[in-house]
């Protein structure tokens, strides 16, 4: 998989361009605040996600203007394809291959890729949601039907939690538990498999990928964690029985709290560096090679996934790197199309451009 071309209009700082990247290493050269992070966001929206940076809709549109549009050409599968994504009134819509969708979950899964940048670091550092976001953004790429599977858990959940905070009002209600608890139950064990699966895969790969980065001198190890005490991780039945009891177990706690304690929601993604938790132990540097391993770990489970390679984004990864690491992350990447965000060229490292005010030069302009 790689890009043909990228255009935008009015999006962030941008100026009105189309930008031809090559099919290897792309480096995007620029000061602080220029528009390197934008385009590399600009380019991940294609794969129906929100922004990586947390970005609401119409913080996308360039100051003073009311819609932002983006167009993608790529090619997947063998042939090419386009998906153009027009951001106005607080909303996206997108038009893929000329086909417009009603909902930008549509477009997941044609466009595929793999994005790092500082804000990432979180991912160690911060609270099991976003090691559960990590995991469930990855899998939706792969099996696009997986944010649907999603959708539906979410949906019985918050309809749960809405009858646990009506409960102490009106007791009668409680007997209607057994009907959400069977349906988290139902699509919550989908769920688990399939995390657990995918953890499974992502862990021979971030292993090697942290033993290169880190020289050899560090073990690493990934856990999916349950909040459901189950050792049949991949029996559908016994899954189920269990979480249904710990949802039973939990019910009274759930009442007085208002929300559900227990599921597929409240389980983690466990980091473990040298036998210890990262969260908890590992120094800035190791989170960071953590992440770093992880990240490439998932764009190696998709390429293998998908039979294609993802175009991997890079947003001021090699800054806090030493030559040797440097080296060693751009040797992973051959046969990939990247594009690294740096303040200076890196030598020897492909095709290289700069920013500067939201317009894009060849360096040698």
């Amino acid at each position: 998989m790689f890009i043909k071309s990228i255009a935008f209009e009015n999006f962030r700082n941008l100026e009105k361009d189309v930008f031809i990247p090559s099919e290897g290493i792309n480096v995007i050269c620029g000061d602080n605040a220029q528009g390197k992070t934008n385009l590399i966001e600009c380019i991940w929206l294609f794969t129906g996600g929100r922004s990586f940076r947390g970005s609401k809709e119409n913080e996308l549109i360039a100051f003073g203007q009311k819609f932002a549009r983006i167009s993608l050409c790529f090619v997947s599968e063998g042939r090419e394809q386009n998906i153009e994504i027009t951001i106005s009134g607080g909303k996206r819509a997108a038009v893929l291959n000329d086909v417009p969708k009603k909902l930008m979950s549509q477009v997941i899964g044609s466009f595929c890729s793999v994005v790092f940048s500082p804000n990432h670091l979180t991912l160690i550092k911060n609270g099991p949601e976003e090691r559960r976001n990590f995991i469930d953004a990855a899998l939706c790429q792969i099996k696009p039907s997986y944010a649907v599977l999603l959708t539906r858990y979410k949906r019985a959940l918050n309809e749960r939690n809405a009858l646990l905070k009506d409960i102490p009002r009106h007791r009668e209600l409680e007997d209607m538990l057994d009907i959400w608890d069977e349906k988290l139950a139902e699509e919550g064990v989908k769920i688990s498999i399939a995390r657990n699966s995918y953890v499974e895969k992502l862990s021979g790969p971030a292993l090697i990928f942290y033993e290169g980065i880190s020289s050899g001198r560090e073990s690493f190890g990934l856990e999916y964690r349950s909040s459901v005490n189950n050792e049949e991780k991949t029996n559908p039945q016994a899954l189920k029985v269990s979480m249904l009891t710990s949802l039973n177990q939990k019910r009274a706690e759930d009442i007085l709290c208002g929300y559900t304690t227990v599921g597929v929601h409240r389980d983690d993604l466990s980091v473990i560096i040298n036998g210890r938790e990262a969260r908890k132990f590992g120094s800035q540097g190791q989170q960071r090679s953590a992440v770093l391993a992880m990240k490439l770990a998932e764009a190696n489970v998709l390429g293998t996934e998908r039979g294609e390679a993802p175009v991997v984004l890079l947003d001021d990864v090699l800054s806090e790197l030493d030559p040797a690491r440097q080296d060693y992350l751009l040797n992973r990447l051959d046969g990939m199309q990247v594009f690294i965000t740096c303040c200076e060229r890196i030598k020897g490292a492909g095709n290289a451009v700069r920013i500067e005010n939201g317009k894009i030069f060849s360096l040698e302009e």
